[in-house]
């Protein structure tokens, strides 16, 4: 296995106060109300969510900025793991990578461990993620997931 360094990683971690089906759903079901730190919001294009299925989301700035982001699916476990890059776009054709990410999920009684994973190809590219701020986005972008997936967990069953 390699060293945490040496493949560039970054990574939040978060007991997430729902259970793991609300927590998938959430994301299948519901990924533009939380894949963004506030104000600023994402609009799901495409969730061809299988391994090499296609990903295209639009963030949207407060102030008129927009940040496409496309890439493919690599692996998808329900419940309990999807890995996707922007290293290719659709047709998978090569598109400069940045990151693979990677989510991964565990049960904890009625909650969810949660494990947010970005992986660089280079040492560069993992401190300019750093100073965007992946700390504190993927932080807030957890702790928003998890609101969602508690109104989820809370909404009666039919």
């Amino acid at each position: 296995m390699q060293e945490q360094d040496s493949i560039h990683e970054l990574v939040v971690e978060r007991l997430i106060d729902a259970p793991i089906e609300a927590v998938w759903r959430a994301y299948t079901d519901h990924l533009g109300e939380w894949l963004c730190p506030a104000p600023w919001r994402a609009e799901v294009v495409e969730m061809d969510l299988r391994a090499g299925g296609r990903s295209v989301v639009t963030m949207h700035g407060p102030n008129g900025e927009m940040m496409p982001n496309e890439g493919v699916y690599l692996e998808v476990v329900p419940q309990r793991r999807i890995v996707f890059t922007d290293a290719f776009s659709h047709g998978w054709n090569p598109a400069g990578p940045f990151m693979v990410g990677l989510f991964e999920f565990e049960p904890e009684g009625e909650r969810t461990r949660y494990r947010g994973t970005a992986r660089h190809w280079t040492a560069e590219a993992k401190a300019q993620h750093e100073a965007m701020g992946f700390a504190d986005g993927w932080s807030k972008v957890a702790e928003q997931w998890e609101a969602v997936a508690r109104r989820i967990a809370e909404e009666p069953t039919a």
